[in-house]
Parts: C-alpha cells; structure tokens; sequence
C-alpha cells in the first residue's frame, strides 16, 4: 500500500465501519486503547497525550469529533480545519491505529460501541467527567488521566494569531 492508502485505511465514518476491524484485535488479544478530541489544530500537546495513551495498549483508536460535534462544542467558529483534513492529519501519525469520527458532543456511544480496554483523557478532568468511564469500568477495563504538557493549547494558538494580525492590522 502507499502511504496515503494507509492513512485512509485507518480513517473510519462510525463505529460500524470499524466492527471488523476491532474484532480481529480483540480475537487477537490486542489491549485497546482508546482517547478522543477535536484536534482542531494539532499542536505538541496532541503528540504528547497520543504518545502517552498510545504506550497504555497495543492499538490507538482516536474518536475524533466531527465538524458538527466540533460547532457543538465549540461555537459558529469552529473548526478552523475540516474534520477529513483532521482526520488525515490523525491518521498519518505513527501511535494512531483508527481514527473514528462522532456526531454527538461527547463519544459515549461509539465508547459503549468500542469497549476499549483502556480509556484515556487528560488529568484537567476527573473521573467522573471523563466520558465513557463508567462503560470501560463496568466492563473491566481502566481509565487513565494523562499529564498535560505544559504552555501548548488550541484556544492559546488561536489567541496568538488573533493578536498579532490585530497588532499588524
């Protein structure tokens, strides 16, 4: 395969397209791990919390919300860049297995789909914020809180390049 054809072969629409996929890993034993975001503009701190999750398992699955879960959360403004382009840019990265986009505000469902062995988001939230957690524990998995690195956010990159084109207006 190229290497476009195998970025698009991790790039799913939902979790039903993915279902043959998961279950040849699970037949296979493999530990599943699974975090979700908008990674609207992808940054160090993305690479960082996907790098961590992704040594928690075997298999990185990434929920990303889709352009209208994006404008949910986030606003009219939102996302600046289309959710194929960021599903692309997820999927040519070597710690992610599947890319599995969402419509809803959070990626309950497709975790209830999933069943990942792992879930992971970031340690700004806790527990009982985390969506799915209480999926994976019930069914015997784990949730794990990652630590955030320092100084990288989307909001802080967006403000910087609003600032300077105000600045050099």
């Amino acid at each position: 395969m190229t290497p476009i054809e195998i970025i698009q072969s991790k790039i799913f629409e939902n979790a039903q397209a993915f279902g043959s996929v998961l279950k040849q890993w699970k037949q296979a034993g493999k530990t599943v791990v699974f975090t979700n975001g908008c990674f609207d503009l992808v940054h160090r701190g993305h690479i960082d919390s996907l790098a961590r999750a992704a040594e928690l398992g075997d298999r990185l699955i990434v929920g990303l919300n889709s352009d209208v879960s994006v404008r949910l959360l986030k606003g009219e403004n939102r996302p600046l860049v289309d959710q194929q382009s960021r599903a692309v840019l997820l999927g040519s990265m070597l710690m992610v297995d599947a890319v599995i986009m969402f419509d809803e505000e959070t990626p309950y469902e497709l975790i209830k789909n999933i069943l990942p062995d792992v879930l992971v988001k970031g340690s700004e939230y806790q527990l009982e914020e985390i969506s799915g957690y209480d999926i994976v524990l019930a069914s015997g998995g784990r949730v794990e809180r990652t630590k955030l690195t320092e100084g990288f956010s989307t909001s802080d990159i967006i403000q910087k390049i609003k600032n300077k084109f105000l600045a050099n207006g």
